[in-house]
């Protein structure tokens, strides 16, 4: 979903085309699959951060087109609203220093965005929903000026058939609301982790990110708010996967499969199957069509990203143009520190490759049931794990998973004092039940609907980089 496009309006022919070569391409993946065609590499990490521009006042500043060219840095970019900006990072390599050296390097690139931003009268923060957002500002005027996101605008509408899309949240609160256009996905920024995957563990790999995804997102919540209601402590999720539903199907593929969401199943075989089912149960909703050979899978790899699994798999390519799999992470939200999100990073990579190993895993519907109910309540949620016992999810991290990336971790080399510091900040913030989303409902529990003061102080303890479980409450 990276790559602009030169048009917003698609014809029948289009479409027809479009799934044409997706089923060709679907098939020729396959076939790679089938007969080695992916050659196993080094193991590789990457990060996509998103971030919000706002002003003193701590409201959201539409002036992401301003404030890039200003940058002027290839590894920033603009995201679905004016007010949102995304970087990227290189890869690198998953061991030895490999995390510390990605952290160094994004949070180089963002010292200078900050520098920038308050050069222009913004500032940049990192947060999963911006507690001060008014929902009348996302709204097609703050659409980023890029044919991908109108496009991407209209055809979820026309699936739709001019429908309005629903946001009904119960969490602590109740919030309900209608929209008519995507300008609700604008309301979630995430910090997202990518690792290549060696081609003969790919599924289980995957399989065991969807594992640890529950242990993740309730160490990491930090999006408790929404339009002034306190709903799940990862509010994003429900957010993102309303806010994009496409209801009914404007073409003949169908199924029961929500555009956003967990996904139907493990990987059993290969991750094939998981571009095969995008194939069968998600209608073609971008039929931008390449000249490109078939070989780079280029209309694959084009409806994969409009298919939002919470872990996704990517089909990419090295620089010697061979293939290989990756599961990109979505599940994270972005802040409160950098410290913070790549202990979240440590805590994803070695406990996925710690249950990538085991011989046992835990039923699908229950790994779905216990995210559900880690974004809901954090690390106050109750899961039922591999044992087939119910566990509070703050003491299974600290008594079993965190144990267990540690021993993922020393598997993957990664240096020893940085899973100590990594899994040590995790560790401090799971004892004391302070993740993001916990200080900031401490905050409005002193000062009920001081949304600005939170924000704001938030702002000062974000860019102190003091992990968030050292934060005061005021």
């Amino acid at each position: 979903m990276g790559q602009e496009i030169d048009h917003i309006r698609f014809s029948e022919q289009e479409y027809a085309e479009f799934h044409r070569r997706l089923a060709l391409e679907t098939r020729l993946l396959e076939h790679w699959h089938d007969f080695g065609g992916f050659a196993p590499g080094p193991r590789m990490a990457g990060f996509e951060l998103e971030a919000w521009l706002v002003d003193a006042e701590m409201q959201p500043v539409p002036a992401n087109e301003r404030f890039l060219k200003a940058l002027d840095d290839e590894l920033a970019g603009p995201e679905l609203a004016r007010f949102n900006i995304e970087f990227n990072t290189p890869p690198v390599p998953l061991r030895g220093d490999g995390l510390r050296r990605a952290q160094a390097e994004l949070e180089g690139h963002w010292h200078h965005a900050q520098v920038k931003a308050e050069e222009l009268g913004y500032r940049l923060l990192l947060i999963g929903i911006l507690p001060t957002l008014d929902d009348r500002l996302l709204n097609l005027a703050n659409l980023s000026a890029l044919n991908r996101y109108r496009a991407l605008n209209d055809q979820i509408l026309a699936a739709r058939a001019g429908r309005p899309i629903r946001l009904d949240i119960v969490g602590r609160q109740h919030l309900r609301c209608w929209h008519r256009d995507v300008m609700l996905e604008a309301a979630t920024t995430s910090f997202q982790l990518h690792r290549q995957l060696d081609p003969q563990w790919a599924e289980r790999h995957f399989n065991a990110a969807l594992m640890a995804s529950a242990a993740v997102v309730g160490a990491g919540a930090n999006s408790p708010y929404l339009f002034g209601r306190d709903l799940w402590a990862e509010t994003r999720i429900p957010l993102f996967e309303q806010a994009v539903d496409i209801g009914g199907y404007r073409a003949a593929v169908q199924g029961p499969l929500r555009r956003v969401g967990f996904g139907s199943d493990y990987a059993r075989h290969s991750l094939t199957e998981l571009f095969r089912e995008n194939l069968d149960h998600y209608p073609v909703i971008l039929p931008i069509l390449f000249e490109t050979p078939a070989e780079r899978l280029s209309h694959l790899r084009l409806h994969n990203g409009t298919v939002w699994r919470w872990n996704r798999p990517l089909v990419a390519f090295g620089d010697d143009g061979s293939p290989h799999y990756r599961v990109e992470n979505r599940v994270l939200p972005a802040g409160p520190t950098f410290a913070d999100m790549f202990a979240n990073a440590a805590l994803y990579h070695g406990l996925t490759e710690f249950l990538s190993g085991e011989p046992s895993p835990l039923p699908f519907p229950q790994a779905r049931d216990n995210f559900y109910q880690a974004a809901r309540l954090g690390l106050a949620a109750h899961v039922v794990w591999s044992d087939g016992d119910k566990h509070r999810l703050r003491s299974l991290l600290l008594k079993r998973l965190l144990p267990q990336a540690e021993r993922g971790l020393r598997q993957l080399e990664i240096d020893e004092c940085d899973i100590d510091r990594y899994l040590g900040l995790v560790e401090a913030r799971i004892a004391q039940e302070r993740t993001g989303a916990d200080w900031q409902r401490r905050f409005l529990a002193k000062y009920p609907g001081c949304f600005q003061a939170m924000t704001r102080d938030y702002y000062t303890h974000h860019c102190s980089g003091i992990p968030v479980h050292q934060w005061p409450d005021d």
